[in-house]
């Protein structure tokens, strides 16, 4: 009866440390259930949707129903070389204001130009893992140790509470979108804030 319950618990033990060997573990020691790369990018899709990233990420056209997403160009920013609408700068001191597809704005930081996160090298292609999951974290641009801070309206203080699985999952998946060619200017500076109108 005995060798029965010892040869039931062993195998249960084997059962769980399989299990979580299974698993990656990330630099915090937390073990990963998802090992399957399907299901990474899957869940990092559904959270990506969840947390609206192409709100601000992907450029917009006008729709039956007003603005959509311009599948075409899918999570690649601000478009280069578009000219940025006309803003006062007065109220620019006092309030966030967007441009019509969200993907600038302007407020006391200056003005911030939503990043490329699709899977061009002008964008999060050539990023690790590592990397996107710092910017995220720590809120650095390009997930450099020495990159700048992240501008608002980026929330990376709400999204760096994520587990490290949903970061990975959502890494994963954005690795797997369409590359659009795009670099995204460099944001302007509060006193070189640019253009004004009356």
């Amino acid at each position: 009866m005995y060798k029965k319950y010892w040869i039931l618990s062993t195998l249960a033990l084997a059962t769980v440390v399989i299990g979580f060997s299974c698993g990656e573990t990330n630099s915090e020691g937390i073990t990963s259930p998802i090992a399957d790369p399907v299901q990474l990018v899957k869940r990092g899709r559904y959270l990506v949707n969840a947390a609206g990233c192409d709100d601000c990420h992907s450029p917009k056209k006008m729709g039956p129903h007003g603005p959509e997403v311009d599948s075409s160009l899918r999570f690649s920013g601000y478009p280069a070389g578009r000219p940025l609408p006309a803003f006062d700068t007065g109220t620019a001191k006092n309030w966030v204001l967007f441009c019509g597809d969200l993907t600038a704005s302007v407020g006391p930081w200056g003005t911030s130009f939503s990043a490329n996160i699709s899977s061009d090298p002008t964008g999060i292609g050539n990023w690790t893992e590592a990397q996107f999951i710092r910017c995220i974290r720590e809120g650095k641009w390009k997930g450099l140790e020495q990159g700048r801070p992240l501008l608002p309206p980026m929330p990376w203080q709400n999204f760096s509470k994520l587990t490290y699985e949903d970061l990975r999952s959502i890494y994963a998946f954005l690795k797997t979108t369409k590359p659009v060619n795009n670099t995204v200017p460099q944001p302007i500076p509060p006193g070189g804030m640019r253009p004004v109108m009356k």
